[in-house]
């Protein structure tokens, strides 16, 4: 299968945490020897945000702020790519069309964002839409998406599964930097377009990507598929 990963911020850490990067590292070691194609798309988290807080404080544009948070996302996915030595290339791609050749010559690629006014979601989306990905994976703080923010609300419900046209009404947001959500707005919208079935799982668990691709029932699938029951296939 082709495989677009990304792996929130949040659960890389600040300061970065290695047990998970070793435990994500193990994992993508034994997706690649099962013959998976992936891409891995790192998120800023908790440093980018930082950052942004304190070009905030020093009045700079949103713009700026942006470049920073992916300066952090790239820093992040060169230190992935680090622990994947001799399994993916020692380069962090700027670009779709250099992801695309790398991808030629290795099946293991690792990058952060791209550009100012995209989120890392958005990436991970574009790009599987351009290699035709048979499944994107986010690896993020929670079990998968929920009625209401569960940090807020305890009470809200986690959705085994949701279409792309009901997480699109929750995933208004327009762009700012340093924003989180579960799956931003113009990410779903590629996703939705493009047919491309979506998991949202627990990324402390690192175990639950091969669970995934295997199809087991884990975290919450979005797809354009109608259910007439919540939380059933």
């Amino acid at each position: 299968m082709k495989i677009v990963l990304r792996i929130g911020g949040s659960i890389i850490g600040s300061p970065p945490n290695p047990l998970i990067l070793k435990s994500y590292a193990e994992q993508i070691l034994r997706l690649k020897e099962e013959g998976h194609v992936l891409v891995i798309v790192v998120g800023g988290g908790p440093l980018s945000r930082q950052y942004i807080e304190t070009a905030e404080v020093l009045g700079l544009k949103d713009e700026d702020k942006d470049d920073l948070a992916i300066l952090v996302s790239r820093l992040n996915a060169r230190l992935l790519a680090k622990m994947l030595k001799g399994i993916a290339p020692d380069v962090i791609p700027s670009s779709i069309g250099q992801l695309t050749r790398l991808l030629r010559v290795s099946s293991i690629t690792v990058m952060g964002g791209l550009k100012p006014g995209m989120t890392t979601d958005s990436v991970a989306a574009m790009i599987a839409k351009a290699i035709k990905a048979d499944l994107l994976i986010k690896a993020t703080d929670q079990e998968g998406v929920y009625t209401r923010d569960p940090k807020i609300y305890p009470e809200a419900k986690k959705l085994d599964y949701i279409s792309f046209d009901e997480l699109s009404d929750i995933s208004k947001a327009k762009h700012k930097p340093g924003m989180h959500s579960v799956l931003d707005a113009k990410a779903v919208r590629i996703l939705r377009e493009s047919g491309i079935k979506a998991i949202i799982l627990n990324g402390f668990k690192p175990e639950g990507i091969r669970l995934a691709i295997k199809g087991e029932r884990i975290g919450t699938v979005i797809s354009n598929e109608k259910v007439q029951k919540n939380n059933e296939y």
